[in-house]
């Protein structure tokens, strides 16, 4: 198809609707547990609940999804891409999913929970970028269309955190859908988020199987580990502006885990209401700036973004420590203020850095220099983050109550630190002058 057809031709309605449920259940699942599995782990530490857990393990659970995300190039690239169509071996990760997931909701053992928790991620992880490439592949217009079909998935983030935390309780130890939301107890502190994105994830297996037909695209291929993990990129660090975004980006990924493992269990720690739905209006501040990104990114320039993004975590941080008095309670307008700041630090640092690599590489590696990004980002920074952010709950934690001030303090001068890093190393004018040329 020339690229001509391709701009021209439109987008028939039937794949346009089911590419957007795709997108809406593949993150209905993973926005219907994750957020609150912290909250969960630290409702069960030590002296409280179950007593399953010990001090540390938030940020040591969710080290694996960015195990997960490490392994994942190499089950797409080595399997997906090579043998089997794309909406097949959809369906068969996420119903293996849905099998680990409901097993880790009856778990009680720590050990066990983590080898469990690494499988899962190893199921889910690669259907991220297995349901993105499904959709690449039949759009007749990606850079126009993507976006409203990757919308749904933010919509299914916010139907997960709005369901989850206000529309299902737990009543006589069952759960009851669209009641009276003050009757029962809340479930995010349980398991039962996992049950219910078991089941989602259920449903998800079944529907990939009536999505368009998306045949591996590299059968008969060569395919080598530095393909997969794409170090064919690494050439590009001779640029030193796009060395220096590469060790930017790396270094903001491990303050930005502290928001991903610990808010939820923070919100609901000091008392704030059906926490799980009030953290969606990040998503809906995330859809909001998205649909600014072209206007920002004309007037500011990709170093200013970045530094904005970066700015917005320290800030956002900050607003954490100080929006919660310990014997006064919490300040709701701090805290809605630092959810609501997740549309800028995700799309003025992800958006953008994407953007950024797209300009400045080569058309015939800009596959690579993505993956090779991602695979510093939300592969090994995330681990680092993740598991470092379990290090210093446990250095704020003294006789089981955790000292929530100087534990938001740790991310906010790690950001602070990486942000006047990158203000002072990188500069790179031709990337906001042209992008590169496409093939």
């Amino acid at each position: 198809m020339s690229s001509a057809s391709e701009s021209s031709a439109p987008l028939p309605m039937s794949i346009r609707a089911r590419l957007s449920v795709m997108m809406f259940l593949q993150y209905f699942v993973w926005g219907a547990w994750f957020v609150t599995f912290g909250f969960y782990i630290f409702s069960n530490t030590g002296e409280e609940g179950a007593k399953i857990f010990r001090e540390g393990f938030i940020g040591v659970a969710y080290g694996t999804a960015a195990i997960g995300g490490i392994i994942a190039p190499f089950i797409v690239g080595l399997i997906a891409d090579r043998f089997f169509a794309s909406e097949r071996i959809l369906a068969v990760l996420h119903l293996a999913g849905a099998g680990v997931l409901y097993y880790l909701s009856t778990l009680t053992d720590q050990k066990l929970i983590y080898a469990v928790l690494v499988l899962y991620f190893v199921c889910y992880m690669p259907t991220l970028a297995l349901t993105n490439s499904l959709s690449f592949h039949h759009l007749t217009n990606p850079g126009r269309q993507f976006p409203g079909i990757r919308v749904f998935g933010t919509l299914g983030w916010i139907v997960a955190g709005w369901l989850v935390g206000k529309q299902v309780r737990l009543v006589d130890g069952a759960l009851k859908f669209f009641g009276d939301v003050q009757a029962g107890t809340s479930i995010e502190p349980t398991s039962k988020p996992m049950v219910i994105a078991a089941a989602a994830q259920a449903i998800l297996a079944v529907y990939c199987l009536i999505l368009p037909h998306t045949p591996p695209k590299g059968r008969g291929t060569k395919v080598t580990i530095g393909d997969i993990l794409g170090f064919e990129a690494l050439r590009l660090l001779k640029r030193p502006s796009f060395a220096v975004f590469v060790l930017g980006s790396f270094l903001i990924a491990i303050p930005l885990q502290f928001y991903y493992n610990y808010t939820s269990a923070f919100l609901n720690a000091i008392d704030v209401e059906a926490a799980a739905d009030k953290m969606t209006w990040g998503q809906i501040s995330e859809v909001f700036f998205m649909l600014l990104m072209p206007l920002f990114f004309a007037r500011l320039g990709v170093k200013y973004m970045l530094l904005v993004g970066m700015l917005c975590w320290a800030v956002r941080y900050g607003l954490f420590a100080y929006g919660f008095t310990p014997g006064v309670g919490p300040i709701m307008p701090m805290l809605y203020a630092g959810i609501l700041l997740h549309g800028i630090c995700y799309d003025f640092f992800f958006v953008t850095g994407q953007m950024y690599v797209d300009r400045v590489a080569d058309p015939k590696i800009r596959g690579a220099a993505q993956g090779f990004i991602a695979f510093a980002t939300l592969g090994v920074g995330s681990f680092i983050g993740a598991n470092l952010s379990g290090v210093v709950q446990q250095f704020v934690t003294r006789d089981g109550v955790m000292d929530w001030r100087t534990f938001w303090l740790f991310p906010a001068a790690g950001a602070a630190a990486v942000m006047v890093l990158f203000a002072l190393s990188f500069y790179d004018r031709s990337a906001d002058e042209a992008p590169a040329t496409h093939g």
